[in-house]
């Protein structure tokens, strides 16, 4: 049987790109594949016999000694560790083809080059935008941004693009420099995964080869999601609580519509956007980290899930699994959400930052029949299990793998 080795930074499920790591895994094993894995050490982390072979835990927020911060920067460049641990675990699991998921600031790019060295062909799903924008979300504090499409590279420090950090901005452009320099992944990954067209359209526009990339969108197992078809009288925000998830444009956007909104998650922005919610007094409920079934019933029970982002997302896990609930969705119009819905009949969009045009989405669908809304949950469903289902994601895999020599 092949072996398949995955590699992302963290072994559990973290966000959006840990699932997908974890679940395509999970698939190829199901069909056979034998699994072997590499990752960071971490306290989260599911139980796992290779974790012998983890490198050790980088958590940038945590408290360090100077000493420590430098050694940390310097493996955000280049992981002589994660090299070292990664040729042990070849050596006892010769894989037959390495698929990396998220691997920089942690694992490091300089990875690619061991497994390039082994022959072991690599393919990398494109979670977010790192392999064009240094910075990885093509995102400042001014919103979206593309100024190094040119090369010039000193405008992550200049922007302060990685958390409004000069030191870490002026890291992450030294680690970039360093693979640009060494062409780690262009010339060194075999196959790029994108799950949206519009990541592969950029990625083109910055200037990487087409046929360097395959376009295999992400899927959910639909048998694990029970929809109701029964919307409720609330909007609900669930996922990561950042500044280019738009929230507080949706926040503003909510109470002038005077509907009820419920925001599930944690993230960086929490207080700013308490105190926010003291300002607008609106009808607007923070659930806090929420998962499981919990979850699922609050997603079920929803007139519609809200994707207010101010940023390229790529293909969010959020709008498959809320349509596998039988919920729909309204997105901002950005990135690659709109090629996900069919408007008018999923769900609906919304030019992104734009709060007068959403406050008045809000309104529209609030005063929807609920039959309409029960209409829309029911194309969502048909949409998802239809087209973002285990069965084609799984032949495009088995496709992409044949081509670099890999077979069942």
């Amino acid at each position: 049987m092949p072996k398949i080795l995955s590699i992302n930074n963290y072994h559990y499920r973290r966000g959006g790109s840990d699932v997908v790591y974890l679940d395509h895994a999970a698939l190829m094993e199901e069909q056979g594949w034998i699994n072997g894995f590499f990752s960071m050490n971490h306290s989260k982390n599911l139980d796992t016999l290779w974790s012998k072979y983890f490198i050790d835990e980088i958590e940038f927020g945590h408290a360090y000694s100077l000493g420590q911060k430098l050694a940390m920067a310097s493996k955000v460049v280049y992981s002589f560790e994660a090299q070292n641990k990664l040729k042990r675990l070849l050596q006892d699991f010769p894989a037959d083809i390495a698929h990396l998921h998220c691997v920089y600031h942690h694992l490091s790019p300089s990875i690619i080059s061991t497994l390039r060295d082994t022959g072991v062909p690599v393919v990398m799903t494109a979670h977010d935008l790192k392999i064009a924008c240094p910075a990885y979300k093509m995102l400042n504090d001014t919103g979206v941004c593309e100024k190094c499409k040119e090369g010039n590279l000193l405008n992550v420090v200049k922007h302060r693009c990685v958390r409004d950090s000069l030191t870490a901005s002026a890291i992450v452009m030294v680690e970039s420099i360093v693979h640009r320099m060494l062409n780690t992944y262009q010339g060194k990954l075999d196959k790029v995964v994108v799950p949206s067209r519009f990541f592969m359209e950029k990625f083109i526009e910055w200037g990487w080869p087409g046929d360097k990339f395959a376009y295999i969108p992400n899927f959910v197992d639909s048998t694990r999601f029970e929809p109701s078809y029964n919307p409720g009288n609330y909007f609900l925000y669930f996922g990561r609580i950042a500044p280019e998830k738009g929230i507080a444009t949706l926040m503003r956007a909510a109470k002038a519509a005077g509907i009820k909104l419920k925001i599930a998650g944690t993230g960086p922005i929490e207080a700013e956007l308490h105190t926010l919610q003291a300002e607008l007094q609106g009808d607007i409920e923070f659930l806090g980290y929420k998962l499981g079934s919990e979850l699922h019933a609050l997603i079920r029970d929803a007139r519609a899930v809200v994707l207010p982002s101010e940023w390229y997302e790529n293909a969010p896990m959020s709008v498959l699994e809320s349509f596998a609930l039988g919920t729909p969705i309204i997105g901002a119009r950005i990135g690659g959400i709109p090629e996900m819905l069919i408007e008018g009949e999923t769900g609906w969009t919304f030019e992104s930052r734009n709060s007068e045009e959403l406050t008045d989405l809000l309104s529209r669908v609030v005063d929807m029949p609920l039959t309409q809304m029960a209409n829309a949950g029911r194309n969502a469903r048909n949409h998802v299990t239809s087209n973002f289902n285990r069965a084609r994601y799984l032949q495009a895999t088995l496709e992409l793998y044949a081509s670099l020599g890999v077979k069942h």
